[in-house]
């Protein structure tokens, strides 16, 4: 008699309790990410940590979590479902009272890491899950799975905001805590679940066929960037020198392990796929790069009213979690490739009016952006699981882990550089002087530019006379300021980009008669 559970196997009870307890799962990964962006400045400030060491122990928690990710889709097969969701509430547990014993950088980068680690095997293990549970809605529930995110954002923020109001203020380390309560919880449902097979084991599609839907293609772009995301990490840990062109190194070796993968399966991959997590990056650029842009507008304005700043992220979350909770009603209307295509439209139209808004204006504006940004990732991942079930859990995460990778490898840096091209064209502009003492030259990829030195730009302002040093470095902070607008109006590229693309997409599926999501039979 067979032990394989299939997802048909289960009650519509046991259903409701995988996934609840699915999402609760990454309702804690929501937690710690809320603590580290509430609290990086004060554990920072308090163990004088380099404003380096912060940003590194803030990615520790978010680089494992590709690799892990794209690691666990290959074995899940052999392991089940259950022992790596036992080891996420391992990791999520041991981040959360890690980070409250923590006394210095080296202990906070550990437990930020092993944050990142439970993070990625529970997004390795539910988005799977979820596709098993309801093969039939993949994209709805796929979408309501994934407002377990800023679920957890808003709930861990307000722990925080809400703790500090009542207490009067906490040590730092206490608010680390907070993520233990979503993952006791979900630790608890899982107990009595049972997990069903993946549906590409359901329907009895080979191991090898599962990899040829990645193919060379998929496997060479995400090489491409695991290579050179570690490599960024080991050089920046270990303190030596990154090559200068280790984007060009990184390229190579990617397609040298892609066309080894290729050989060995047999497959070049799925054209369509493989444009999907191209698609990741500009996704990932305008939903995730932007955030920090905008936080940074809707901060003065919240201020101007007496409410906290960190509102700023519970109020954006809050707008993705409503409408993702709703995207049954929705998606009756629009095909994952069709609702991709107006999600283009309102976030370039949310984007664009961002870079130009002041006051309440702003949060109109971010509203437009939210309508946009909230259904990028889960409608990728709907169509991926409905139109490639035969890749299994590895199409559907390696999409996911090539988006969380390029946000960090190219979106944000992408970014970065209008930031720095901006500053350096008004400074080129309105104070020439400036820009001839503190320009130096900058890179990225195989592009280069040129940018404003900070510490050039110090020593030049110390040069001045006691009359002009203040009116000159007011002029470069207000450089500063308008950059972050002109960045926003840069990154309407990237919807305007989606909103072509998803809508050919879209175009392409009607003219063949529509779009419809692929069922698996099983295999005899």
């Amino acid at each position: 008699m067979s032990t394989i559970v299939k997802g048909e196997d289960l009650t519509a009870r046991e259903k409701r309790f995988l996934f609840w307890a699915s999402f609760l799962s990454l309702t804690a990964a929501g937690f710690g990410f809320s603590f580290r962006v509430a609290m990086q400045g004060t554990y920072g400030a308090e163990l004088d940590l380099t404003q380096q060491q912060v940003g590194q122990i803030f990615g520790a928690a978010l680089w494992p979590i590709a690799l892990t990710m794209i690691g666990f889709s290959l074995l899940v097969d052999k392991t089940g479902y259950k022992a790596p969701m036992i080891g996420a509430f391992v990791l999520q547990g041991i981040s959360g009272v890690g980070t409250f014993l923590a006394d210095s950088y080296g202990s906070l980068y550990a437990f930020a890491l092993c944050a990142g680690l439970g993070h990625g095997i529970v997004e390795a293990v539910i988005n799977p899950i979820c596709a098993a549970v309801y093969p039939k809605e993949k994209t709805k529930w796929l979408t309501i799975l994934h407002a377990a995110w800023p679920a957890g954002l808003v709930a861990g923020t307000l722990c925080i905001i809400g703790a500090e109001k009542v207490t009067g203020g906490l040590d730092w380390n206490v608010h680390a805590l907070w993520i233990i309560l979503p993952v006791i919880a979900y630790g608890i449902m899982y107990l009595p679940c049972k997990f069903p097979v993946d549906e590409r084991v359901q329907a009895g599609v080979p191991y090898m066929e599962m990899l040829r839907q990645v193919g060379f293609l998929g496997a060479a772009l995400a090489s491409v960037l695991v290579i050179y995301e570690v490599g960024n990490q080991f050089f920046t840990l270990s303190g030596a020198t990154l090559p200068a062109n280790w984007f060009n190194t990184s390229l190579i070796a990617g397609l040298v392990v892609g066309a080894a993968f290729g050989v060995f399966v047999r497959g070049l991959g799925k054209p369509l796929f493989f444009l999907m997590c191209l698609l990741m990056i500009p996704v990932a650029t305008a939903e995730l790069g932007t955030d920090g842009f905008i936080k940074e507008l809707m901060t003065p304005v919240l201020e101007g009213r007496r409410i906290d700043p960190a509102f700023a992220l519970v109020f954006s979350a809050t707008i993705m979690l409503v409408l993702r909770v709703f995207a049954g009603g929705i998606l009756r209307f629009f095909s994952p490739p069709g609702l991709l295509c107006l999600s283009g439209i309102f976030s370039a139209i949310g984007l664009y009016w961002l870079s130009g808004a002041a006051g309440m204006a702003v949060f109109i504006a971010f509203v437009l952006y939210a309508l946009g940004q909230t259904y990028y990732w889960p409608c990728v991942l709907g169509f991926v699981s409905e139109r490639y079930p035969q890749g299994g859990a590895l199409t559907l995460n390696t999409v996911s882990a090539i988006g969380l990778l390029s946000a960090g490898i190219v979106g944000g840096p992408i970014l970065g550089v209008a930031f720095d091209r901006s500053i350096h064209d008004k400074a080129a502009d309105e104070q020439p002087a400036l820009a001839q003492s503190a320009t130096e030259p900058g890179s990225l990829f195989w592009m280069e530019h040129e940018k404003i030195s900070p510490e050039a730009a110090g020593e030049y302002f110390a040069t001045l006379p006691e009359g002009e040093r203040a009116p000159a470095e007011e002029a470069y902070a207000a450089s500063k300021a308008s950059a972050g607008r002109d960045v926003l109006a840069f990154a309407v590229r990237f919807p305007a980009l989606l909103f072509v693309v998803f809508g050919a997409i879209a175009l392409y599926f009607r003219a063949r008669g529509g779009y419809r999501p692929i069922e698996l039979q099983a295999h005899e």
